[in-house]
């Protein structure tokens, strides 16, 4: 018999429950589904006593850091993946963790973050120069802390070299199981998602999650009454000689403020919020395709199907069948 894949997997105090136990849960139904075990699972804590999750309930881990600050009872880790907690990111990770991130990471066959699990490998200097995700309300945060590191907001996860890292909390399932696809095969990963009634590829991205989907306002005033005014009137006409009409620039000044205050054209703005709009319409109303594309500002069904998938990544039509209200 095969030696087992030890999976490590940090966590610190206030973790979210789901980035351990989510993935952990796929780890041990692969062992059921292979009728063996192909995985041997720990959890790591920081310090002696329960690690409590955020939700209150509190795990005991196998391993301490403080006792073992250099990883040695773990001499080469197939995999060690860091959970995410709700306040990972808001201040630095503290120095002992990150010891114990950089000893061990290295070691691993692959590592990873699951949620913003990344801020402490990023922290730890194991993030310069590669491309991850994380949670889409902390992705501008990450990218902004740490300019070396690629960000990308709507992948549910990213595999880049031997770094693995998941979008917020149930992608690190998604995670897992591809990471259960690469040691064990597609046939195997299957049973895994059929037993766990979960997707073996999920449809779509993160933005289709998010709730800050809302294109980004300006700094300037004067812009950001602009932007709140399309905002509020997605159907209008919204070229940009009209656009910066209405604020008394040059259609090529206005381009150039766009670009300095949001990135992006105003055309790729005002499509993003006719798509916001759109989004909201499907989410609450029950409208007919038609009818939401003339009321958010779209010529055809066609065209707000495209602009849709451009920015969400989904259709309208698979949008509406996963967040619309249930019927009264």
């Amino acid at each position: 018999m095969t030696t087992p894949r030890t999976i490590v997997l940090l966590a610190i105090e206030g973790v979210q429950l789901l980035d351990v136990s989510g993935p952990l849960d796929v780890f041990a139904e692969a062992n059921a589904q292979a009728g063996r075990q192909v995985y041997a699972l720990q959890v790591v804590g920081v310090r002696r006593g329960p690690i409590r999750a955020s939700s209150g309930v509190r795990l005991l881990p196998d391993l301490l850091v403080e006792d073992d600050p250099l990883g040695a009872q773990l001499p080469r880790p197939h995999t060690v993946l860091v959970a995410g907690a709700p306040h990972a990111g808001d201040s630095p990770t503290e120095p002992m963790v990150l010891d114990w991130i950089r000893a061990v990471a290295p070691r691993a066959r692959r590592y990873g973050s699951v949620c913003s699990g990344a801020f402490l490998l990023a922290d730890a200097g194991l993030l310069e120069g590669r491309r991850v995700t994380t949670h889409w309300a902390g992705a501008d945060r990450l990218a902004a802390r740490f300019p070396g590191v690629t960000v990308d907001a709507d992948a549910i996860h990213v595999r880049d070299g031997k770094l693995r890292t998941a979008a917020g909390v149930t992608a690190g399932l998604d995670l897992a199981l591809a990471l259960v696809e690469e040691d064990l095969g597609r046939e195997l990963a299957l049973r895994v998602a059929s037993q766990l009634v979960m997707f073996f590829k999920r449809p779509g991205g993160q933005a289709q999650f998010s709730r800050s989907a809302a294109p980004a306002l300006a700094n300037r005033s004067a812009l950001q009454e602009l932007q709140r005014w399309v905002a509020a009137h997605p159907a209008d006409s919204h070229d940009v000689p009209s656009l910066a009409a209405r604020v008394g620039v040059s259609p090529r000044h206005l381009t150039r403020l766009f670009r300095e205050e949001v990135g992006i054209t105003p055309a790729s703005w005002v499509e993003a919020a006719r798509v916001t709009a759109a989004r909201q319409l499907l989410e609450v109303g029950h409208l007919a395709p038609k009818q939401v594309a003339a009321e958010c500002g779209f010529s055809s069904v066609d065209t707000l199907r495209r602009a849709f998938m451009r920015v969400v990544g989904v259709t309208p039509a698979d949008y509406r069948k996963r967040h619309a209200s249930a019927p009264d």
